[in-house]
């Protein structure tokens, strides 16, 4: 990151590529314990996300240039796992895949109101109701993705159906048939689960469907890498499904289906 590193053979790809794959032979010494124990421990407090300070968190990450995220994502900046039909299918065509993936679970039908908790730069809303007819309403922290998101609106001609506010999950009232977040859960943090689920079951309608779409662990609860922390994701955490399906039971939430798409997302 600093520039002072030169690798003599190969690239900085190779490097990563050879530490990870050597990750589970690494010697389980006693320093190693105590470090990995210390960020566990302290994970709670890592992951302390009052509203003041999720906003802060989501700037850190979001509210950058657009010049940055126009090298990396589609055309419709969706900031999460793609869904490949085929392995030719190009990155924006694998993010259409996603939309309608995501419409069908949901069982969108016209009418609908719909909540998009984490709505980015606003294109799974505008899909959502272009497409599907339905009424929707999004919920970001990011300022630059909410003025993107409703010049957006504006071009389509969607204002009447699709509105976004900079608002907390915690901040949103209204009762909807539907609810998605995509890509958002991971800033949510362990101490917020309990609340998380609360208010998504209060915001559902009695016969709503509900859709959370995470980046997930193989290995069981964890800890976020102080560097991605630091510099990458403040507040943020990759859960294991063995923290999030209790808390969503806790919660009477029926748990209807769970999809794993991690070799799509690779």
């Amino acid at each position: 990151m600093d520039g002072t590193l030169t690798i003599e053979e190969g690239s900085l790809y190779d490097l990563i590529d050879l530490l990870a794959a050597n990750v589970d032979v690494l010697p389980d010494g006693f320093l190693g314990r105590r470090l990995n124990g210390s960020v566990t421990a302290l994970r709670r407090l890592h992951q302390y996300n009052p509203l003041s300070r999720a906003r802060g968190n989501v700037a850190h990450h979001y509210d950058l240039s657009d010049q940055l995220y126009e090298l990396f994502l589609d055309q419709d900046r969706q900031y999460s796992c793609a869904y490949f039909h085929d392995l030719s299918d190009s990155l924006d065509t694998a993010q259409l895949n996603k939309k309608r993936h995501i419409a069908a679970k949901l069982l969108i039908r016209p009418g609908q109101r719909v909540l998009d908790i984490g709505a980015g730069w606003g294109g799974l809303a505008l899909y959502l109701a272009g497409e599907c007819g339905a009424d929707v309403t999004g919920l970001t922290l990011s300022v630059e993705q909410y003025k993107v998101a409703m010049r957006r609106a504006a071009a389509a001609g969607l204002s009447d159906r699709v509105r976004f506010y900079l608002r907390d999950y915690r901040e949103e009232l209204a009762r909807y048939d539907r609810i998605v977040s995509v890509g958002m859960f991971e800033h949510v943090g362990i101490n917020h689960y309990k609340a998380f689920f609360a208010r998504l079951k209060s915001l559902l309608a009695p016969d709503g469907v509900a859709l959370l779409h995470s980046i997930g662990r193989m290995d069981g609860p964890g800890s976020t890498h102080p560097w991605i922390r630091k510099y990458i994701f403040p507040g943020g955490y990759f859960p294991a499904l063995s923290e999030v399906l209790p808390v969503a039971e806790r919660s009477r939430l029926w748990v209807t289906d769970v999809e794993i798409l991690r070799l799509h997302y690779a």
